[in-house]
């Protein structure tokens, strides 16, 4: 049997590397897959390389609540139930010291990243109070558990992530749903590009150098694959880890350790 054989699960941000990876590993253990995402060109491409008639995917902002309750409709109208929410879309948004942060960009990166966590559980904690189960597992990132040069909006929406799995699991403790969050380290992909052109520019150094600088940082010595958060994210839905709840998932090369 597979870890998660009858299972029903949402992603956000599905049609991203993690999203992908996720999608697959579940799949694999025997859940049926609902992946949102704005993308739909995206979306339509991961839906065809998983090639699974388990896979339903939806177009959705997860910023505007009528497409927030409409995948989690969907969702239920096509699989019966939500059992597994990785609530994962994110973005990193514009690199830069405070002074030079925009209004605009601090309002898009918290937007996405925060309330797109909090209408997420929103819609989707009711459906797994009614069958009194889920799992909920939230991305944050290291960068949700210390201070980050540059990175102002998207390290205040991280650690507001953490505020919200921490209410969230008190709240629904009691209908056996589990909340917890996960804390990557930084991740082979588009997204850490971004991280590199920013800090490049405001530091003067080429890509190459920032990103010897930042994987000086991870004991390990090297950024996350895909996978290595996957595997984590696999744990936390499956029922190995029926009793962790409110709980801080570092998977981050050893970074914690250091300080």
């Amino acid at each position: 049997m597979g870890r998660l054989d009858g299972k029903v699960a949402i992603i956000t941000g599905g049609a991203g590397n993690l999203g992908k990876t996720a999608a697959e590993k579940f799949l694999n253990e025997g859940a049926k897959v609902s992946l949102v995402d704005m993308d739909k060109s995206k979306l339509e491409q991961v839906q065809k390389e998983l090639s699974d008639e388990n896979v339903l995917i939806i177009e959705a902002n997860v910023t505007k609540e009528e497409d927030v309750k409409n995948y989690v409709d969907q969702t239920v109208n096509k699989f019966g139930s939500v059992d597994v929410f990785f609530n994962n879309a994110g973005i990193i948004g514009e690199v830069g010291p405070i002074d030079q942060q925009s209004l605009e960009n601090f309002n898009k990166v918290l937007s996405i990243n925060a309330m797109g966590i909090f209408l997420g559980m929103k819609h989707v904690i009711p459906v797994m109070k009614k069958q009194q189960y889920g799992s909920i597992i939230n991305t944050s990132s290291v960068d949700g558990l210390r201070g980050s040069p540059n990175m102002a909006p998207y390290a205040t929406a991280k650690h507001a992530v953490v505020g919200l799995t921490k209410t969230a699991s008190l709240e629904v403790a009691e209908n056996n749903v589990r909340v917890n969050s996960i804390h990557p380290a930084p991740v082979s992909g588009d997204m850490m590009k971004t991280v590199h052109q920013g800090q490049s520019a405001s530091q003067g150094n080429e890509d190459e150098q920032v990103q010897e600088e930042i994987t000086k940082g991870i004991p390990l010595g090297h950024y996350a694959d895909s996978k290595n958060i996957a595997n984590l994210v696999l744990f936390l839905a499956s029922d190995e880890s029926e009793f962790i709840t409110g709980a801080e998932y570092r998977v981050d090369g050893g970074m914690g350790a250091a300080g």
